[in-house]
């Protein structure tokens, strides 16, 4: 069976079209990889870029990646909406075929190694390949982000995983790993005031007492004055996207505040919107597997 894995790298520029071009073109010149797609967000400063192919290229492929990244982008003279802590934030490796998770957790250290070498970042393991609890999440990991980073990796529980207790000066640290599929889900709100963005973030999110495996914040989208829930859904099979969004719903009328459209950032595996269709349609006795065309043809 041929073994493919996804990367899904986040980088932090989304105003320089030409600086995300060329980190992208890392991508494309790489052998057995696919490039998928690629998007910018000029309120966040930041680009999701997707791509699958054979492990050991894929690697390659977001080394490459990771170079460019960090030798383009400076964190010193950066500003955006969305935390973030290395130049290449975060690079998560999803096993797709034919690859366990747990081959897939070594690959992500062959992985965080070659970064830490070749792009001068130090890494932090995190998700299902994290070596410590404290580290499985990323949002831990990040708290600080850029300009507190260089204190934080002094203290005894925050030294990278590889690369020792220090940062690059420009690009920062980064973090990979392996785990499951994300959704990237926003809300976007009627409204400019994001502290009721923030307020609902705080409401669903997991690490405050809301629904499991959603991590959420209130940002500003200058660009269209109105305020958005940021998420990330990193398990949509445990907490599916419509209950994430009616209950989002649910806290902005509150305020007299309504959802005015939603957006997904990057690939979504098929399942989370048939999910949804299946739950706003009422379909009865709807088996996905067996009634979606899209699933017979290989």
């Amino acid at each position: 069976m041929e073994r493919i894995v996804e990367c899904v790298p986040n980088i932090s520029e989304g105003r320089r079209k030409e600086v995300v071009e060329a980190v992208v073109n890392e991508v494309r010149s790489t052998a057995n990889v696919t490039l998928l797609d690629y998007s910018s967000d000029e309120s966040h400063n930041r680009s999701v870029i997707t791509f699958i192919g054979e492990p050991e290229s894929v690697v390659e492929a977001a080394v490459k990646l990771a170079k460019k990244a960090a030798e383009l982008i400076d964190l010193t003279r950066h500003t955006g909406e969305h935390p973030r802590m290395g130049a290449v934030d975060v690079i998560p490796l999803i096993p797709i075929r034919g690859i366990s998770k747990e081959e897939t957790v070594e690959l992500s250290k062959k992985l965080a190694e070659r970064v830490c070498e070749e792009a001068g970042m130090p890494v932090f393991l995190y998700e299902e390949s994290a070596s410590a609890p404290n580290r499985v999440n990323l949002a831990s990991i990040r708290k600080g982000q850029f300009e507190g980073m260089a204190q934080k990796v002094l203290e005894p529980e925050w030294e990278p995983d590889f690369g020792g207790r220090r940062i690059n000066p420009t690009a920062g640290v980064a973090a990979v790993g392996c785990r499951m599929p994300l959704v990237a889900f926003n809300i976007n709100l009627s409204t400019d005031d994001v502290s009721i963005a923030s307020r609902i973030a705080k409401i669903i999110r997991r690490s405050s007492g809301g629904l499991d495996c959603v991590k959420a914040l209130g940002i500003m989208l200058e660009e269209r004055n109105i305020a958005q829930v940021s998420i990330n859904m990193t398990d949509f099979t445990r907490t599916p996207l419509y209950r994430v969004l009616e209950m989002v719903r649910f806290e902005a009328a509150r305020y007299g505040v309504h959802v005015i459209g939603t957006e997904i950032i990057g690939l979504t595996p098929m399942r989370a919107l048939v999910d949804c269709a299946e739950y706003y349609l009422q379909i009865e006795n709807f088996s996905a597997d067996k009634q979606v065309l899209e699933n017979y043809i290989q």
